[in-house]
C-alpha cells in the first residue's frame, strides 16, 4: 500500500469530524447569518451549479489565476537558472524577490488598482506572490545540483541539451513540486483576494462580496468551498504533470 493511499482514510476521517463540528456550531448558535450549517451550503452549492454563470463566474477566475501562476512558474525558473550563472544576476534578482515577498499584498492590490485594468488584478496578484516561492526553491535546486555529476557526462560526451533534461532537471524536480505544491494555493489566496477588492465583473471575488453585502453567509460559503476545491485540483494535475515529466525524464536519461 502506497504512502499516499495509507493518508486517504486518515483524511476522510478528519474531514467527517470538522463536518460534525460545524454541524454542532450551526445548531447550537441557531442563526444562519453567524454560522450556516453544511447540509446548506451544500443546498446552496446545488442550486448554484445549474446556472450559466456559476460555471462562467469560475472560468473567469480559473483563466487568469492560472496564467498568473503560469507566468510566475516560467519567470521564476529562468530567473534562477539565469542566477545560477552569474552572481550580478543572483544579487539582483535575489533582492527583487525578497523585496516583492515583504511588501503587503493589499499595497500590491492598491497599486495595481491605479495602474492597471481592475479586469486582470487576479492574475497580476498571483504572479506577484507566486514568483517568490517559485524562484527560491528553484535557486535552492541549483545551488543543490551536483556538479561532478555534470561534469562526468561532459566528459562522456553529453550534449549541454541531455546534460540539463537527464541530470540538472531530475535534480531541480523536488524544488519545483515543493514550489507548487505551496504556490497553488497562495496563488488562489491572493487572486481571490484581489478580485474581492477589485470587484472585476464576473469574478468569484464579486460574488464573495456580494455575498457579504447581501449577509448570504450560505453563498459565502458555498464559493469558498469552490474557491478550494480548485485550488485542490490544480495542484493535483500540475503535480501530475510533473510526476509523469519525471518518469519521462528518467527514460530520458536512462
Amino acid at each position: 500500500m502506497t504512502t499516499q493511499r495509507k493518508t486517504v482514510v486518515p483524511t476522510l476521517v478528519t474531514i467527517l469530524i470538522l463536518l460534525v463540528i460545524w454541524e454542532i456550531l450551526a445548531m447550537a448558535i441557531g442563526q444562519d447569518i453567524i454560522m450556516v450549517s453544511p447540509i446548506k451550503v451544500v443546498q446552496t452549492l446545488i442550486g448554484l451549479v445549474p446556472q450559466p454563470s456559476f460555471w462562467t463566474t469560475i472560468a473567469y477566475s480559473l483563466l487568469r489565476i492560472v496564467a498568473g501562476f503560469a507566468m510566475a512558474f516560467l519567470l521564476g525558473l529562468l530567473t534562477a537558472w539565469l542566477a545560477s550563472a552569474n552572481r550580478w544576476v543572483e544579487a539582483f534578482a535575489g533582492t527583487v524577490m525578497r523585496l516583492i515577498r515583504s511588501i503587503p499584498v493589499v499595497s500590491f492590490i492598491i497599486l495595481l488598482l491605479i495602474w492597471a485594468d481592475s479586469a486582470y488584478i487576479g492574475l497580476w496578484v498571483s504572479f506577484l506572490m507566486v514568483a517568490p516561492v517559485i524562484y527560491s526553491n528553484a535557486e535552492s535546486g541549483f545551488a543543490d545540483r551536483d556538479l561532478k555529476l555534470t561534469q562526468m557526462a561532459q566528459v562522456f560526451g553529453f550534449s549541454p541539451l541531455r546534460r540539463w533534461w537527464a541530470i540538472t532537471l531530475p535534480g531541480l524536480m523536488p524544488y519545483i513540486v515543493s514550489a507548487c505544491r505551496v504556490g497553488f494555493g497562495l496563488a488562489w489566496k491572493a487572486g481571490v483576494s484581489a478580485e474581492v477588492i477589485g470587484m472585476p465583473s464576473g469574478s468569484i471575488g464579486e460574488r464573495l462580496y456580494q455575498a457579504k453585502i447581501y449577509l448570504s453567509t450560505g453563498d459565502l460559503f458555498a464559493w469558498t468551498a469552490v474557491i478550494v476545491a480548485l485550488s485542490y485540483l490544480c495542484e493535483k494535475l500540475v503535480l501530475w504533470g510533473l510526476g509523469r515529466l519525471n518518469v519521462g525524464l528518467g527514460r530520458y536519461g536512462s
